[in-house]
């Protein structure tokens, strides 16, 4: 024994005992015996008259226990027996926590042992039912409001703890008055109560058609998910209006307005108070002449040109306070009316032809040409003088609408007059405004020789050029030189160069210095060595002006060359720009997909390979450039997959090219429909009172042509046909429905198939849990204490107490067996003496 009197039997039980406080997590409600210790307890709220914890103590001075802190005439101590209890009702709402402390004392009052917080957590119940915060509500919503935006808003609340569902609110529409056609024109935020209005709604609500809509709105606590859930109801009364947000008509401004700037020339208004408005240009102008205040009146800010433009198009929008549209923007279409403001400008300072002094009577020697800003102008040419009027006036007429000069007396003789100068006016005098502007415009006609010389080249063939593939554009590869007898600096000995043979795409191009008739042969378009290796020119020279009659071209104004292209290597070029293929998602692995092809210029050995393939989908003939499937591929994964075609020289890999190849999946109805995540199984509290039911939500991972609308059916096992039946609401809810009330306390898991719209449709089977379980006063589910609960507790006290028992009989067994032996012993005694006192004498 140890100096406490206690064998290791009862070591044991302390050790029993200490790990059946253990497993209790320390909650120790309902009742249990525990020694003095720091706690906390966690009490329901409505215990009352309750013993809810025994303490007791080991400290043999202790006779008394007591109760200090926050006790609020609810929590009470027995001083002899250590039992706490709740003599009054306990209410969450009032008070969550009461922090007490105790203690243990002896006889003179003294703490012996202690003191101990103890922290009795006072554990929610469903005890308060919802609260709208107002009977009836009053809104407004205009026509077209966005599906989805707020336009009211119900608020409730609930007294119970915000932690715990009992306090978690499920908004919900149960009845809209009118209802046509059974279509839901408004919705409603199951978690915030927030009003807005459907997609129907948005397409349907017309003040002409309904001005006023009832909804009647429940609230829910336990998140509605259970049918013991306390509710509230209450009614929003909704007025329809008409929408403010609409497009402005067209405006018209005339151009260079003499009004004071700013002014309004248009408004939009938004369907929402305190909204902020923007424009927003379509075109990105470097000035943009219009502005918008914060009531929505849209101003031009300076004059308008038309003739700078003549149409403005840009967007009014209107956004909420972080910069949210609130609306989506309208279009402002702003014509600019032009008016005659701009007089006709010559097109050149002094225009000069040329005329030969053999022309004939009616030729036309050339056109006058000016222009006017102003919108589709009219403009007329007339004649207001000729200098010098030799051998007559009017040697020359202008076409009224064309301005085309012609010759009309003759004949011209150059030694007598060789130039003459004309004054042209040009008007734009519109008939029907009475307003217009004149503008004179000078024109010099040179009389000239007749052309009586053709060009001369200084060189039948300028031989052969070797020009490099990749010679840049517009770099001179040749000067050519040809010259004409005729007077100098006229039409008549001013040459024109023109490739006329060898050139059919127009490679070359050859510019003429005016002043000294010296040809410049210029590259015009690429060289490629594998279209034209080898090219062989024909060049002529001619005059603008005509020959004269009998004189004609002939080999002395052709020249010839040659020019050698050379190769520069070039990387592969592909066939296209890029490559786009679809295939279904589960085309097996090694479908051939389609087939790219590149071209290497120099006529080498291509090979192709694929790049950026993140997920090993494709692979490609490395010589064919046939592109196929490597692995299964998935839709759901990703729906366009983009990777990079590489062609590159056999043995030169950097002279490579690349395109990108768009793969799209095809999708393929391969998914089940499943139950809808984030799904609570709902409870039901035992024994049922009435048949309850339950929304299903199914989902597809598939594309909508593979998904809903979802086809609902129970399993075919008798049990779940006898038990239940299934509703569908819409394309993906359906109600599950008991068909009776004899439903056994158990978590029931109801077997149910769920089948898309795919061809063909793929079902899955999913398990519904529906909990019918023991409820509290307060309809809240608890889990039943099964009377099979720790039941090692009883055998281990039989135990313990089985095992005191034999130790008790071993140590009284040990006892009786030593007393006896000793009673011998003593007996033994004096007959020994006796005897040793006999021998003493014998031997005497």
């Amino acid at each position: 024994m140890n100096r406490h009197g206690m064998g290791r039997p009862g070591l044991c039980l302390l050790v029993c005992l200490s790990f059946f406080l253990a497993v209790s997590n320390g909650q120790l409600f309902p009742s249990i015996s525990t020694p003095l210790k720091h706690l906390d307890i966690i009490v329901p709220e409505g215990t009352y008259n309750t013993v809810i914890v025994q303490f007791h103590t080991t400290n043999p001075a202790a006779v008394t226990f007591f109760l200090t802190g926050e006790t609020d005439g609810i929590f009470q101590i027995m001083p002899v027996s250590g039992n706490l209890s709740a003599s009054g009702s306990i209410d969450r709402e009032r008070k969550a926590l009461y922090k007490l402390k105790i203690e243990a004392r002896d006889r003179n009052n003294a703490v012996v042992e202690g003191p101990y917080d103890i922290n009795m957590i006072i554990q929610d119940i469903n005890d308060n039912k919802p609260t709208f915060n107002q009977s009836t509500y009053m809104a407004v919503v205009r026509e077209r409001s966005r599906p989805g935006k707020p336009f009211t808003t119900v608020f409730a609340t609930d007294a119970d703890d915000p932690a715990t569902p009992n306090a978690q609110l499920f908004y919900s529409i149960f009845r809209q008055i009118p209802n046509t056609n059974n279509v839901m024109l408004f919705q409603i935020n199951n978690a915030t109560g927030q009003i807005s209005t459907t997609a129907e709604g948005f397409l349907e609500i017309d003040v002409k058609k309904n001005r006023h809509f009832e909804l009647m709105i429940e609230v829910l606590d336990l998140a509605g998910l259970s049918e013991n859930a306390l509710s509230d109801t209450t009614s929003v009364f909704v007025n329809v209006t008409e929408s403010l947000w609409k497009t402005p008509a067209p405006v018209e401004i005339t151009e260079n307005s003499t009004l004071v700037h700013p002014y309004k020339i248009t408004q939009v208004r938004c369907n929402e108070r305190n909204a902020r408005y923007e424009l927003l240009q379509k075109e990105k102008l470097l000035r943009f002449p219009f502005s918008i205040d914060q009531n929505g009146d849209i101003y031009v800010t300076e004059p308008l040109d038309s003739e700078e433009k003549n149409q403005y198009v840009f967007l009014a929008s209107a956004k909420d306070n972080i910069g949210n549209f609130l609306e989506r923007p309208v279009e402002v279409e702003v014509n600019v009316i032009d008016i005659n403001d701009n007089p006709p400008v010559c097109l050149k300072t002094l225009t000069r032809f040329e005329v030969q002094e053999n022309e004939g009577i009616g030729s036309t020697i050339g056109t006058l040409v000016a222009t006017d800003m102003d919108l589709e102008p009219i403009l007329r040419y007339s004649l207001l003088d000729q200098v010098p009027k030799v051998p007559e006036d009017d040697m020359f007429s202008i076409k009224v609408f064309t301005g085309a000069l012609q010759l009309t007396k003759g004949p011209l003789q150059k030694k007598e007059v060789p130039q003459y100068n004309l004054t042209v006016e040009v008007s734009d005098y519109d008939d029907v405004s009475g307003r217009g502007f004149k503008t004179v415009c000078l024109v010099q006609i040179k009389v000239i020789d007749t052309n009586k010389h053709t060009p001369v080249f200084d060189r039948f063939d300028y031989g052969n050029l070797t020009i490099s593939e990749d010679a840049a554009l517009q770099r001179v590869i040749l000067e050519i030189q040809a010259t004409d007898a005729d007077e100098p600096f006229t039409g008549s000995s001013f040459i024109m160069y023109t490739v006329i043979e060898g050139d059919p795409n127009n490679v070359l191009v050859i510019e003429t210095d005016l002043r000294t008739n010296r040809g410049y042969v210029k590259i015009n378009k690429p060289l490629d060595f594998e279209t034209f290796p080898e090219y062989s020119f024909v060049v002529e020279a001619r005059n603008p002006e005509p020959l004269l009659a009998g004189v004609k071209y002939d080999e002395k104004s052709i020249t010839r060359f040659r020019v050698k292209v050379t190769d520069v290597d070039e990387p592969p070029m592909f066939t296209a720009s890029f490559y786009q293929t679809s295939v279904r998602e589960d085309a097996p692995v090694g479908t051939t997909l389609m087939r790219v092809s590149a071209n290497d210029p120099e006529g080498g050995e291509i090979r192709y390979s694929i790049a950026g393939d993140t997920r090993g989908w494709l692979s490609i003939g490395s010589v064919t450039g046939d592109i196929l499937t490597a692995a299964k591929l998935d839709r759901e994964i990703q729906e366009s997959y983009v990777v990079k075609v590489v062609a590159s020289e056999l043995g030169k890999p950097s002279m490579k090219s690349e395109v990108n190849l768009v793969l799209i999946l095809v999708d393929v109805n391969d998914n089940a429909p499943r139950l809808a995540t984030g799904w609570a199984a709902p409870f039901f509290c035992y024994p049922l009172t009435q048949k309850a039911e339950v929304v299903v939500e199914a989902t597809d991972l598939d594309s909508p042509i593979n998904g809903p609308r979802f086809t609902f059916s129970l399993n075919n096992d008798l049990t779940t046909q006898r038990d239940w039946e299934i509703v569908e609401n819409n394309r993906t809810h359906a109600r599950l429905k008991m068909k009776h009330t004899d439903f056994e306390m158990k978590m029931h898991s109801v077997a149910m198939k769920i089948k898309d719209r795919g061809s063909p449709p793929m079902e899955g089977e999913v398990y519904v849990p529906v909990n019918v379980c023991t409820c509290t006063e307060s309809k809240q589910c608890v889990e039943e204490k099964k009377e099979d609960d720790f039941p090692w507790i009883p055998t281990i006290i039989g135990i313990v107490f089985g095992v005191l028992a034999l130790i008790g009989i071993i140590i009284g067994a040990v006892c009786i067996s030593r007393n006896h032996k000793k009673k011998k012993e003593k007996k033994a005694k004096p007959s020994d003496a006796q005897a040793e006192s006999e021998m003493e004498n014998l031997g005497q």
